[in-house]
């Protein structure tokens, strides 16, 4: 900020925070209407980050919803920045800048990596055909390594003997710092999953939706039966012995209780 004031470039700086910070509102309201917690706003240098706390009850589709909050609070100002423009009021050169920097910030945030709004997108899609934990699992894992290729591509000019390119660098370090934390901490979100499935089997009541099975023989370790529940789903587990044949047919809710007993 001191630096723009001596470039001259204080206005476009607080343009861009004002732009991230709408962006970031749209997330909260999206969150506060699905009936989720809001826990902070950080508006940094290159983008924001709305931090919510879900405990594990967002469905797919709301998480998508919220994530596509934001992106959409750009369109929306760019819409209007583009009919004012047109109209030929205030200053074209400014608008031209507001039109371009809501752009940018849009699409930034669309890429699927995470913490990006993109991201999210794609991993609560991908929850939906894959069970929950290996969703977790793998899409840390892929946003980790797109993080490195960020910050590979943002040095890879000085092997050149080119410039570096520091904004690019401090977007990949970001995202691979908040990466491998949430990755590290991934296993804790399955668990807030589990703790939170009470949600699945009310909506399941409440809806009548068909439960999915799940097979497996009694030998079977419970952590490896829990890693194959679905967010949206509610199970049955149908325990087999080595013949084949059906040993009892347990609802999801006692082999929670028995895993969290354990």
């Amino acid at each position: 900020m001191f630096f723009s004031v001596l470039t001259g470039q204080f206005l476009e700086l607080l343009t861009l925070f004002m732009i991230v910070l709408v962006h970031e509102m749209g997330h909260v309201c999206a969150a506060l209407l699905a009936g989720v917690m809001v826990k902070s706003v950080q508006l940094l240098p290159f983008g924001g980050v709305a931090v919510i706390e879900d405990h594990g009850r967002l469905t797919a589709s709301r998480e998508i919803g919220i994530a596509l909050a934001g992106p959409l609070q750009n369109g929306f100002m760019i819409v209007i920045a583009y009919g004012i423009l047109q109209a030929g009021v205030g200053n074209g050169a400014f608008l031209n800048y507001f039109i371009q920097a809501n752009t940018i910030i849009a699409l930034f945030n669309l890429l699927p990596i995470l913490p990006l709004d993109g991201g999210k997108v794609l991993q609560a899609a991908i929850s939906l055909l894959l069970p929950y934990y290996f969703t977790l699992m793998w899409s840390g894992r892929v946003s980790v390594a797109a993080s490195v290729l960020v910050v590979a591509y943002a040095l890879l000019p000085l092997g050149a003997g080119g410039g570096l390119r520091l904004n690019l660098l401090m977007i990949g370090a970001f995202l691979l710092y908040s990466n491998i934390t949430d990755h590290r901490n991934f296993p804790y979100r399955f668990v807030a999953f589990l703790m939170n499935r009470e949600a699945v089997y009310e909506r399941h009541l409440r809806t009548g939706s068909v439960a999915r099975p799940i097979v497996a023989l009694s030998a079977k370790p419970l952590d490896d039966i829990l890693r194959l529940f679905k967010r949206n789903q509610y199970h049955f587990i149908y325990v087999l012995n080595d013949s084949g044949d059906v040993l009892a047919v347990v609802p999801e809710q006692r082999l929670i209780s028995s895993y969290f007993r354990s």
